[in-house]
């Protein structure tokens, strides 16, 4: 089976979480500040790409180093 392209959003937000060694939460926090834009399914669920995983975990390096998320959203 091949895998998804980068952009195709497959992941469900507690896969997405574990991906990304977050909780689902703060994914959650993250859309409402804007940091991260999740595709929906028609039923309104989010399903994350392999693109918005490796943002998710750029934010977190940044976050580690000491930036606040309004600084991470600039960057």
């Amino acid at each position: 089976m091949p895998r998804p392209g980068p952009h195709q959003a497959v992941y469900v937000i507690s896969v997405a979480a574990e991906l990304a060694g977050m909780h689902p939460q703060t994914l959650r926090i993250y859309e409402r500040r804007g940091l991260v834009d999740p595709a929906r399914t028609t039923g309104g669920n989010r399903r994350y790409s392999e693109a918005d995983i490796v943002l998710l975990l750029r934010i977190a390096r940044l976050t580690e180093e000491g930036l606040n998320l309004a600084g991470v959203k600039r960057v």
